[in-house]
């Protein structure tokens, strides 16, 4: 299995972290629905899962690959990796993530026919702290340590859990995450 999906990233990157982001950010939204807020299968918001993995696998799989294959190329400092490598976390969680979260709350306010602005105004500034809380180490474990064609597939696992959050995030009622933001809990 392993060998068959090294194939399929050499071959065509973009279209298999595509794929693979999408099943995963559709996961995501199953354990927050189910594990979260306890909805039961029976009770499963397929729509709402459904618009998880149309983000993930038109939005963010293509342009999380994209990127990390831009930072590669871009950020270079040689005879320094670890300045390279902070360098790298530091434009990934200035540029890519903030413009990711703005991306994605607005798209999910626009597929379920609510405000963007709204959701923005409600959602962003909670989930960039969040976001900062999570990911740096992430992205520099990841950076430091994973070969490129491989952090997309790093961060989607490590995503699991934070899709599970946006996912909650985003359906919580306006303002609702901000009165008991305990998910996820503050480190």
């Amino acid at each position: 299995m392993l060998r068959w999906y090294q194939a399929r990233l050499a071959s065509r990157p973009v279209l298999t972290q595509s794929i693979t982001t999408a099943v995963l950010f559709a996961t995501g939204d199953t354990l927050a629905q189910q594990a979260v807020e306890k909805r039961g299968f029976a009770n499963q918001n397929f729509m709402r899962t459904g618009r998880m993995a149309l983000y993930g696998g038109a939005v963010f799989g293509p342009g999380a690959t994209l990127w990390y294959q831009f930072l590669q190329r871009k950020i270079v400092i040689p005879g320094r990796p670890n300045l390279e490598i902070v360098a790298k976390v530091l434009t990934d969680q200035t540029v890519f993530a903030s413009t990711n979260l703005f991306l994605f709350l607005s798209s999910m306010a626009i597929m379920e026919g609510s405000d963007p602005k709204k959701k923005l105004e409600d959602s962003y500034m909670t989930a960039v702290k969040k976001n900062w809380m999570v990911w740096p180490i992430v992205q520099f474990t990841n950076f430091k340590y994973v070969p490129l064609e491989y952090r997309v597939l790093v961060v989607n696992i490590v995503s699991l859990g934070w899709n599970c959050y946006l996912s909650f995030l985003n359906s919580s009622p306006s303002g609702e995450h901000t009165k008991n933001p305990t998910f996820p809990p503050d480190v």
